[in-house]
């Protein structure tokens, strides 16, 4: 599964490509979705985007509280409490607006025990998991090398945050410097049940 921040949705700003399907086509992932975030017309259609090869049996699209233009997109694979949810995310850079969003995203998840949270969280894995709505869930933060900015990276701002029912078996920072951040990449296990 990837997922992605700042994907243009065909304008002029991608020569009018949607990025989105250009990627899953070029990566053969079966299972694509786009949340417009800030529809500038021709100009720009800043989204998000997941690609995967697995089909989720539940997809919800969330606009974040605070300033226009951040969202969420929530996957769910599998059924009730036991299901693996996965939470794609673009915050927004002012911390309080990004406790609104996190405490938002928190009562997304609390129902479910198999948790991955992934985006560009315009914050350090220490705020997240010390000081947010998230603190009380356990997550771990597998990755501390810096994602920003990607030509001489200094901070760390992108995550795969696990719920500590999932095996981490690797983690790396991509060294592509294709956009202003590093990818993250993680392979995990799901328990066995």
């Amino acid at each position: 599964m990837v997922g992605l921040q700042e994907v243009d949705g065909g304008s002029l700003r991608s020569r009018n490509m949607n990025q989105l399907v250009h990627l899953a086509s070029l990566g053969d992932f079966a299972f694509w979705h786009q949340q417009l975030n800030r529809n500038l017309g021709r100009f720009a259609q800043h989204s998000n985007g997941v690609l995967s090869r697995l089909e989720p049996q539940g997809l919800e699209d969330h606009p974040l509280p605070g300033p226009s233009g951040r969202g969420a997109i929530l996957l769910r694979f599998g059924e009730g409490p036991d299901a693996l949810v996965v939470v794609m995310m673009h915050l927004a850079l002012g911390g309080r607006a990004r406790a609104r969003q996190l405490a938002y995203i928190r009562e997304l998840i609390g129902g479910y025990r198999h948790q991955v949270l992934m985006g560009d969280m315009n914050t350090h894995a220490n705020d997240l998991l010390e000081n947010s709505p998230l603190r009380d869930l356990g997550l771990l933060a597998p990755q501390v090398e810096a994602t920003f900015p990607s030509w001489r990276p200094q901070r760390c701002l992108d995550h795969i945050l696990l719920s500590p029912s999932l095996a981490l078996e690797r983690v790396d920072v991509l060294p592509l410097p294709i956009s202003d951040h590093l990818p993250v990449a993680v392979e995990i296990r799901l328990p066995d049940a």
